[in-house]
């Protein structure tokens, strides 16, 4: 899992003042293959690597994914009034030149709690009743209930309320052009080709080696590793398949690094479908060989799923893991009243059982996993079809999709606001209420004890009623220049590999 699978250095390293991503010209630019964005808003959902570069928090990750100080030089917890206290640092200055105060912190969260702005983030944030500026460098938090998560969410970027106070948290010009405290800088964006950041000479923690970063966009995951291999692009995730085929390329070095990914098939809840039959997501789930899907997409670069928190300190090893049994499948069709038609196809009601499986476009890892549990759910009699959309994911409209989360750190993180009954990046409409309970009664204790009994009865609930089928977790890979220094092969990246650029104002291209 957590290994770099090194490659020999060019025997003499030639400067390409033609190729964005030469990185051994002086003051070159790192060059990193990116996804598109349409707006910069960490705080309403989630942006991937770009946000560690821009914005700060007030506790940071480290490499052993331990809580540091960042904004917030140190807190305290008062368990009796269930008052979180923060000790802001002091000199830090927005990319604009104004001061960074514990308004801005305020108006950060106050801005994700609002209903109206339907921020995916506000269960983090739900307990809280009340946020009491002291003084320009002291806020508090006081709770309505314990949410012993509640510290691994101040790692949420915080915004300047000068620049967005009385604008719309969506549609502001703001989020085209974002101004945060980070070690970088917007310097330009080119819509649909790039993202320009210049490091912030003032940086509060110290100033970053690497001048320049650009986030280029590449869409197409083929497309990226072809970029990597003509020296376009310095640093980019890739998929098993183009890091088989890198891993030979002299300069370039694979890293691959453990994450708490992982994929499966969302359904949509909402879909009259599946308000007719979800009794059938078991017999989906027993259908579906796992191990194939690791082997055929991921060429072993991952492992089965079964949980969402696999990864984590309180995953159940003894929960359901619906290992590939297409006899069980049958059983389950049957005793549910499915026949079979003239053509082996399962039917319900004098109709075949049968749906789409929609995955993201240009992410070739969901594609090939679609068309493949599709393709495994036709071999046992089920109607299914693997489908691209061209505009992207439906999330109200669609059956089901191929859906990715993770939780790394606290157990509560992509669980509760996820399974949830209503919370905000419950996107399957999924409603359970044992799910409810346990996941509330774990994040409103900290007894460590407690927390596993009540981890495990979620795992449990959720297994005897799915919301996902689950399908493998995924090894980060990456493909980079050798002339980067300093990337950390060994943290635990989270959801779409997200992590990487932690360290980041450490890292050289020599």
């Amino acid at each position: 899992m957590k290994k770099i699978i090194a490659v020999l250095l060019a025997a003499a390293l030639v400067v390409s003042l033609g190729a964005c991503g030469s990185a051994e010209a002086a003051g070159s630019p790192l060059v990193y293959g990116s996804g598109d964005y349409d707006s910069i808003n960490p705080i309403m959902n989630e942006h991937c690597e770009i946000k560690h570069l821009l914005f700060d928090s007030l506790v940071k990750r480290d490499g052993g994914g331990n809580l540091a100080p960042s904004l917030a030089t140190d807190w305290v917890y008062d368990e009796e009034t269930m008052t979180y206290t923060f000790f802001l640092a002091e000199g830090v200055k927005w990319h604009d030149g104004e001061a960074f105060t514990a308004r801005d912190v305020k108006f950060t969260i106050e801005a994700i709690m609002d209903p109206d702005n339907g921020s995916e983030n506000y269960p983090n944030y739900e307990e809280v009743t009340q946020i009491n500026v002291i003084s320009d460098y002291e806020i508090a938090f006081v709770l309505s209930e314990p949410n012993y998560a509640f510290l691994d969410y101040m790692t949420m970027s915080i915004l300047p309320e000068h620049l967005l106070q009385g604008e719309d948290m969506w549609e502001s010009d703001y989020f085209k052009a974002p101004i945060g405290t980070g070690p970088y800088k917007l310097e330009s964006w080119d819509v649909g080709q790039a993202i320009t950041m210049v490091k912030n000479e003032d940086y509060f923690a110290g100033a970053a080696n690497i001048d320049t970063i650009i986030f280029k966009i590449v869409t197409d995951d083929s497309a990226k590793a072809l970029q990597m291999k003509n020296g376009e692009l310095d640093l980019a995730q890739v998929t098993p398949k183009d890091a088989q085929a890198l891993e030979n390329e002299e300069g370039l070095t694979i890293y691959d690094m453990a994450t708490a990914d992982y994929r499966g098939i969302l359904y949509n809840f909402g879909n009259e479908y599946w308000q007719n039959n979800a009794d059938l997501i078991p017999a989906i789930n027993y259908a579906i060989d796992r191990q194939a899907i690791v082997d055929a997409v991921l060429l072993g670069e991952g492992f089965t799923a079964y949980s969402p928190i696999q990864l984590n300190k309180y995953n159940y090893e003894g929960v359901e893991h619906y290992d590939y049994d297409p006899d069980k499948a049958a059983e389950i069709l049957e005793s549910a009243g499915c026949e079979k038609d003239g053509e082996g196809y399962w039917c319900r009601n004098g109709e075949r059982i049968g749906f789409t499986i929609n995955a993201t476009p240009g992410d070739q890892v969901r594609i090939d996993m679609a068309q493949i549990a599709a393709q495994q759910l036709r071999q046992i009699g089920l109607d299914v079809k693997a489908n691209v959309p061209a505009d992207g994911i439906d999330w109200g409209g669609q059956e089901c999709c191929i859906i990715g989360w993770g939780s790394p750190f606290d157990a509560d993180d992509h669980t509760y606001k996820v399974f949830g009954t209503g919370k905000g990046a419950n996107y399957s409409g999924y409603s359970n209420a044992d799910v409810n309970k346990y996941l509330t009664a774990a994040r409103q204790t900290g007894d460590e004890q407690a927390r596993a009994e009540y981890y495990k009865q979620f795992q449990i609930a959720l297994a005897e009623n799915p919301a996902y089928t689950f399908f493998c977790y995924i090894d980060g890979l990456f493909a980079a220049d050798n002339a980067i220094q300093g990337i950390d092969p060994d943290v635990v990246l989270g959801h779409h590999g997200v992590g990487i650029f932690w360290n980041v104002t450490q890292w050289t291209m020599e």
